[in-house]
């Protein structure tokens, strides 16, 4: 089977492709290094790397003979698209579209779409689940609506078959820290090992339900096996729900050791709580079961040590 990953060189992209790899799959990496690199995907022998971006028309013919197409490639960030929204709409939505355009001419009958939890916004029900009305708050979060509008359309209107998942807050190994619009675990897990103070946006008490990246793939690995479709999209979180704080006192417990917290305004475009509703999902995968946010984030510590001592080897030699 030959599945094609844009943003195969991400940080969801390249567990992804390395799972897949490991499955025996043929694997054609699609990625224009705005986001991943290639050291992700060191010692993954059998993955195909095109170095380009979705929004140019050389992804047809990579798309050829697919007979699957994971869609992971985006310009990521809420505040980022609050810096500049035409950006995350080029990538985002008219690069979703050129990647439904390459499966349809290529006939590939199977594509994966990876939305985004703010889609749902502001709406107080708790968890979140599929049915409510989406009310993005950012351009981000309006980007990642309009792509699964088209996803859904073509599927309808030309026979694509997809699959589209809502992801709720990713963490895990190769997530990066070293930007200014990075994720917030691994904002607090950089600094925290470094032994300085961790910035909170707001008072701390926010939630989200945190999804290890291993538990991500394992599900879209599943779902390329089996080639589920479905006619909306779907959650894919597992209903845990922790704030801010308490993922620091999680991390104070695995470091053993302190961490000082200090708070900065509230961001705007950020939602207060967000769960998912498992109901679906479920009902799709009923085999299959999350890493813990404890285990997860033990995983994340684990990782990132070893990272920090061979970039400390390194730089000694």
């Amino acid at each position: 089977m030959k599945v094609v990953v844009t943003g195969g060189a991400g940080f969801i992209g390249a567990h992804l492709t390395r799972a897949l790899v490991d499955e025996g799959t043929r694997v054609v990496v699609v990625d224009d290094m705005s986001s991943g690199c290639r050291a992700n995907l060191e010692g993954v022998v059998g993955a195909d790397i095109e170095e380009l971006s979705v929004l140019e028309p050389a992804l047809a013919q990579v798309c050829v003979g697919a007979d699957a197409i994971v869609h992971l490639a985006a310009r990521p960030s809420v505040p980022r698209s609050l810096v500049d929204p035409r950006a995350t709409h080029d990538a985002n939505v008219t690069g979703t579209l050129n990647l439904l355009e390459a499966a349809r001419q290529s006939g590939c009958q199977h594509v994966v779409l990876a939305s985004s939890s703010s889609v749902y916004g502001d709406d107080p029900t708790l968890p979140k689940h599929e049915a409510l009305l989406p009310r993005p708050l950012s351009p981000y979060a309006a980007s990642k609506l309009a792509g699964e509008a088209y996803t859904l359309a073509y599927a309808r209107c030309f026979g694509v078959p997809s699959l589209t998942f809502r992801f709720f807050n990713v963490f895990g190994p190769l997530q990066p820290a070293d930007h200014a619009y990075a994720a917030v675990i691994p904002s607090l897990l950089s600094r925290a090992m470094a032994g300085l103070p961790v910035v909170l946006h707001g008072d701390g008490q926010q939630t989200r339900d945190f999804t290890y990246v291993g538990s991500v793939t394992a599900v879209i690995v599943e779902a390329l096996r089996r080639r589920v479709v479905h006619e909306t999209p779907v959650n894919l979180a597992f209903g845990g729900r922790h704030s801010l704080l308490e993922v620091v006192r999680v991390l104070e417990g695995i470091l053993g050791g302190d961490i000082v917290v200090r708070h900065a305004p509230a961001r705007g475009g950020d939602v207060r709580h967000s769960q998912a509703s498992t109901e679906l999902l479920a009902r799709l995968f009923p085999s299959l079961s999350p890493v813990t946010l404890e285990d997860g984030l033990r995983r994340t510590v684990s990782w990132w040590t070893a990272a920090s001592a061979r970039a400390s080897g390194s730089g000694a030699s």
